[in-house]
C-alpha cells in the first residue's frame, strides 16, 4: 500500500484575501443589539438563573443544562447578518440554508438574502453568481467542488463553516492522503456528510463509505470479515460511496469520521464494531496499519446529548424537544427523551395551539408530522425542555409562553 498520495489538483484556486472572509466582517458591534432583540428571550436567562427551573401553578418546567444555539451557529447566523450590513446594495446569496433553523432561515430571506438549493444528487447551480455578488458558505460547508466552483467565478465569499466540521474535514483528507478510506457515520444526503465526504478527493484515488447507523456498519463488519456478498453489498451502499469503490481493495485500510451532529454513542459504537472486524480478519497486530479513528464528534452536539441523559435520570412526565424537523441534532435529542418518557419535537413554539389545547409535532426519527389534543394532562405535571443546536432563545422562551397560557396562566406574572 502507497503511504502516500498526492493531491489531485495541486493548481487549485485558493481564495483572495480581499474577498473571503472567515473571520467575520468587523461590524459584530453594529449587529450584535439586532441580534439580541430578534433571537433572545428573557424568560430563557431568568429560568436558568431560577437554577433550571420555574414552577408556575401546577406546572413545573425543568431545562436542559446544555441546550440551543450552539457557537458555530451562532457565527453564522452572525456573519449572515453582518454581509447585509457591509455589502447593503450587492446581491448576496446563500448555499442551502444557513443552519436547520426555519425562522431564522425565514428572517434572512426577509433580509433579501436568496437561498440557492441544490438539484436532486446535491448538484448547485451558481450559473447566476458573478464576481459582483456575495455568497455565504453555510456552518454545514460546501463540497469541494462547489468550493472551487465559487472560487473560479470570482464572487465576495463569507465562509461559515464551522470548526468542529472543518476538524472532521482534517482527518478525512488525512485519511484519503495515506491510503485509507473514509467510513463516515452520517447522512448520505445532509449537506455536511456530502461536504466531508468530497474532501477524500484532494487525493488521487479517495475513497469513502457512509453508514448512517449500526445496522448498515454491521453490514461493513461483516464484509470485511469475508462474510458479505459482494453484489448485495454494492446494491446497498450504491449511492453511499464514492465513484470506482471496490470493497474488497477499499475496505483494507479504513479510518472512521462521523457527521458532527449524530448520536455520539452510535458514533463511538460503529468505531468500535469496525475496529474489531479488523481485529478479526488480520489480527490484533494489524490494527496500527489498517485502522484509524479519532474523537471527532461536535463538543457542542456531546454537551447537549450529555444533558438529556442526565435530566432523564429522573424524567419529567412531559419532555419538549424544540428544533427543525430537518435538523438532526435535534431528531437525536427526541429520540434519546423518547426513550426515557413522553416526547414531543416541536418546530416552533406556533406547534402548541393555545386555543384548541392541542400540539403538532414530528414523530420520533421519522418524516410523519402528527397533532395530538389535550396533549397537557390535569394535576402537578413535571415538563422537561431542550432545543437542537439551531434554536434560538426566543423559541425557547416562546414555548414556555404558550404552554403557560395552555394551562390558563398569565406569563405576565411569572416573573412576579
Amino acid at each position: 500500500m502507497s503511504t502516500t498520495k498526492q493531491p489531485t489538483n495541486t493548481k487549485a484556486a485558493t481564495p483572495k484575501s480581499e474577498r473571503y472572509f472567515r473571520r467575520g466582517l468587523g461590524l459584530k458591534k453594529q449587529i450584535q443589539p439586532v441580534l439580541d432583540s430578534e433571537y433572545g428571550n428573557s424568560l430563557v436567562p431568568f429560568i436558568k438563573e431560577n437554577g433550571y427551573e420555574l414552577k408556575v401553578g401546577r406546572l413545573h418546567f425543568r431545562l436542559a443544562k446544555s441546550f440551543g444555539f450552539c457557537y458555530g451557529v451562532d457565527r453564522a447566523v452572525e456573519y449572515a447578518y453582518e454581509s447585509r450590513e457591509k455589502f447593503p446594495d450587492r446581491r448576496i446569496f446563500l448555499v442551502g440554508e444557513i443552519i436547520h433553523n426555519p425562522h431564522v432561515n425565514r428572517r434572512l430571506q426577509a433580509m433579501d438574502i436568496e437561498f440557492l438549493y441544490p438539484a436532486e444528487g446535491g448538484v448547485f447551480d451558481f450559473s447566476d453568481v458573478t464576481p459582483e455578488d456575495v455568497v455565504i458558505i453555510p456552518a454545514f460547508g460546501v463540497t469541494l467542488r462547489d468550493f472551487e466552483t465559487l472560487l473560479t467565478i470570482g464572487c465576495i465569499l463569507v465562509d461559515t463553516t464551522c470548526g468542529s466540521v472543518l476538524n472532521v474535514w482534517k482527518r478525512v483528507k488525512s485519511y484519503s492522503r495515506d491510503g485509507f478510506t473514509a467510513i463516515i457515520h452520517g447522512k448520505y444526503k445532509h449537506e455536511e456528510t456530502r461536504a466531508t465526504s468530497s474532501q477524500v478527493k484532494k487525493y488521487e484515488n479517495g475513497k469513502h463509505l457512509i453508514v448512517r447507523d449500526m445496522e448498515e456498519a454491521q453490514s461493513v463488519c461483516a464484509y470485511i470479515r469475508g462474510e458479505g456478498d459482494r453484489k448485495l453489498f454494492m446494491e446497498k451502499f450504491e449511492k453511499c460511496s464514492s465513484s470506482g469503490f471496490d470493497p474488497d481493495r477499499d475496505l483494507t485500510h479504513i479510518g472512521v469520521a462521523n457527521q458532527t451532529t449524530m448520536l455520539a454513542s452510535e458514533s463511538l459504537a460503529i468505531a468500535v464494531a469496525l475496529r474489531e472486524s479488523i481485529s478479526e480478519r488480520w489480527g490484533n497486530s494489524a490494527i496500527e496499519q489498517r485502522f484509524r479513528s479519532f474523537d471527532t464528534i461536535c463538543s457542542a452536539t456531546q454537551d447537549r446529548q450529555d444533558a438529556v441523559e442526565d435530566m432523564m435520570l429522573s424524567p419529567p412526565d412531559i419532555m419538549i424537544v424544540i428544533g427543525g424537523y430537518n435538523s438532526s441534532n435535534t431528531n437525536h435529542l427526541a429520540h434519546l427523551c423518547a426513550q426515557h418518557t413522553k416526547t414531543y419535537h416541536i418546530e416552533d413554539a406556533a406547534c402548541i395551539n393555545i386555543n384548541d389545547g392541542s400540539i403538532q409535532h414530528k414523530k420520533i426519527m421519522l418524516d410523519e408530522t402528527l397533532t395530538d389534543n389535550f396533549w397537557l394532562p390535569d394535576g402537578e405535571i413535571a415538563i422537561g425542555l431542550t432545543a437542537g443546536a439551531s434554536t434560538p432563545d426566543s423559541k425557547i422562551g416562546e414555548t414556555v409562553e404558550r404552554v403557560l397560557q395552555s394551562a390558563g396562566y398569565d406569563t405576565a406574572k411569572v416573573y412576579d
